[in-house]
């Protein structure tokens, strides 16, 4: 059979799960929290399956659910959302990723992407039948060069994807970037998908900037966003797009038959978990800043230099005072000496740049950062440092 996407294999993330399990390491790879989750949503949850909600939920979510996220964006964006018209609950971010672009991007379009780019992006966007166009950010700032973009932009683009806070890159979008973006496509017909899951993930100070706050970008803008990266709890695969009702309209075609519903139950709870927590998002980027900070202290001194990440769940580390090797094999050097689990930069890139970085996931137990950081020290002395 002729495959669709021939050269893509299973995810790197995967991969290095799997192999951290099989060889006994600390996994600070792959993006997901190894802390329990608050035992009041597992409470919930239970709840709600005892009180029936265990049939298929409206196509476009729970309307309880939809209408705690509109009060939150209203209580803290100070924006205006229907929960009706404008809100879709879908199987975590990506899948409002994928729907949002086989929404838009059709044969021929074109859809701008930023390296260091989330895996999920170049897929869904070549199954649509579009050509993905990737434009690169330089490290260590990871800054956009909108001239480029500018340059980029012909009659054939029809989507630019902005992911901010950004993973991998680990940086935040300033006011002055949707500025430029906005005066980029003025006049055509392109939209912007912005993934925004780690929104509340944010550090030292910085305020999260919406293409939703945006009023030029607003009416032409699907923003994604995940309850997983809320709640500690990726496995919940709850998320949801916030877009225009002709964009949400699109949105919700393919959504239909795509997953059509998401599990009744975990949107009652969630909705119940939000009443009850209504100031857990400002919580949630002290408590992970306050990692990052342990994790960067851990491994000062050991060859690893920190690229202070802005927001997310992950921190990059520039290798070259380790090794001159590239980052996929370093990383499976420290993966089969060190014992500790990374993921290497390159793998977001369509042309990764040189010298190579690593990404480690603090959104980790304290004592999983130390034992990952003491591995770490410890490879480290044995190369001469």
């Amino acid at each position: 059979m002729r495959s669709k996407l021939p050269d893509v294999g299973t995810t790197i993330f995967t991969v290095m799960s799997r192999r951290a399990a099989e060889l006994g390491a600390v996994n600070l790879g792959q993006g997901f929290p190894d802390y329990a989750i608050d035992p009041r949503l597992a409470q919930f949850v239970a709840q709600a399956m005892c009180e029936g909600y265990n049939q298929y939920a409206p196509m476009a979510g729970s309307m309880l659910l939809r209408e705690r996220i509109a009060a939150k964006f209203s209580g803290l964006r100070g924006l205006i959302v229907d929960p009706e018209s404008e809100i879709t609950i879908t199987l975590g971010a990506t899948e409002a990723i994928f729907s949002a672009i086989q929404a838009v991007v059709g044969p021929g379009d074109e859809a701008i992407i930023f390296d260091p780019a989330y895996d999920s992006y170049e897929p869904a966007i070549r199954l649509s039948g579009g050509q993905c166009v990737r434009i690169p950010l330089a490290p260590p700032q990871f800054a956009y060069d909108w001239d480029r973009v500018r340059g980029a932009i012909n009659e054939r683009t029809r989507m630019i994807v902005v992911n901010s806070p950004h993973n991998p890159a680990c940086t935040t979008l300033a006011r002055e970037d949707l500025d430029q973006l906005a005066a980029a496509i003025g006049g055509r017909d392109i939209i912007v998908l912005s993934d925004e899951v780690y929104e509340h993930v944010i550090f030292d100070g910085r305020e999260h900037h919406s293409v939703l706050q945006h009023e030029d970008l607003a009416t032409r803008s699907i923003a994604v966003y995940s309850f997983g990266k809320v709640l500690h709890s990726t496995g919940l695969r709850v998320g949801y797009a916030i877009a225009p009702e002709s964009l949400t309209t699109e949105v919700r075609k393919v959504h239909q038959f795509n997953t059509f519903s998401i599990a009744h139950s975990l949107q009652q709870a969630i909705a119940l978990y939000v009443d009850e927590n209504p100031g857990m998002w400002r919580e949630l980027g002290p408590f992970l800043q306050s990692r990052r900070d342990l994790l960067t202290s851990l491994l000062e001194g050991c060859g690893l230099h920190a690229i202070p990440a802005q927001g997310s769940f992950f921190q990059l580390f520039d290798f070259a005072a380790l090794s001159q090797r590239n980052d996929q094999r370093f990383a499976n050097e420290l993966l089969e000496i060190a014992g500790v689990a990374t993921i290497p930069l390159s793998v977001f890139y369509a042309e990764p740049p040189k010298p190579g970085l690593l990404r480690l996931c603090f959104a980790k137990e304290e004592a999983t950062l130390r034992l990952g950081a003491e591995r770490l020290q410890e490879f480290a002395r044995d190369a001469g440092l």
